[in-house]
């Protein structure tokens, strides 16, 4: 079976105006689908947030919120009570890409089995090079 011949990538082979790069809430950040996942059925608070969050700090659960608050993906909500209250809940921008993470999730359950046996086979070739 011949290969085709497939012409050379070239520098300019991504386009300039796709903006994918910049969007880092799409998946950049190691805690923002699992928060947008917890915020999906409404408002919460930071600590509700922390209870399914398992082995995320404080510190990066604030950071990530601001930083999804700072894309518009989440909004924050500070109520006048003694004690404060603040709720965290997803934008209608952020609600868009429930979608596609709902399609995601769809592929790795179909396809994670296959995925692993990859890596599995890969380790293994690279251990039998290697050793």
């Amino acid at each position: 079976m011949t290969r085709p011949v497939l012409e050379p990538l070239s520098p300019d082979f991504f386009d300039p105006d796709c903006p994918v790069p910049t969007i880092p809430v799409l998946g950049g950040r190691k805690w923002s689908w699992r928060i947008m996942r917890c915020l999906e059925g409404g408002p919460r608070r930071f600590s509700e947030l922390r209870v399914p969050l398992v082995g995320i700090t404080s510190k990066v659960l604030a950071e990530s919120l601001r930083a999804m608050e700072q894309d518009g993906a989440v909004s924050r909500t500070e109520y006048d009570e003694n004690p404060p209250r603040v709720e965290y809940a997803l934008t209608p921008l952020g609600r868009t890409l429930l979608e596609p993470m709902d399609a995601l999730c769809d592929w790795s359950r179909r396809n994670l089995a296959g995925l692993l046996e990859a890596r599995e086979a890969y380790e293994r070739d690279e251990a039998g090079r290697n050793g």
